[in-house]
């Protein structure tokens, strides 16, 4: 697996070093990116079942207004 290097400001990271409970600074960063792409998952989900089902009421024939 590929690395990368990040610089970061030394508050943020132990601020989130605090809050997740992690001991390392590597870890906190792992957390907080696992959990942006975990919510961007949720988040396709949860528009992409609305978005179907908006296609799917569009698709069924209208009744005749008028």
């Amino acid at each position: 697996m590929a690395k990368v290097t990040v610089t970061l400001d030394a508050e943020l990271v132990v601020e989130v070093m605090v809050l997740a409970g992690v001991g390392s600074p590597q870890d906190a960063v792992e957390v907080v990116v696992r959990d942006y792409i975990a919510r961007g998952h949720r988040t396709e989900e949860r528009t992409e079942l609305t978005d179907r089902n908006l296609r799917e009421t569009d698709a069924k024939p209208q009744e005749p207004r008028g």
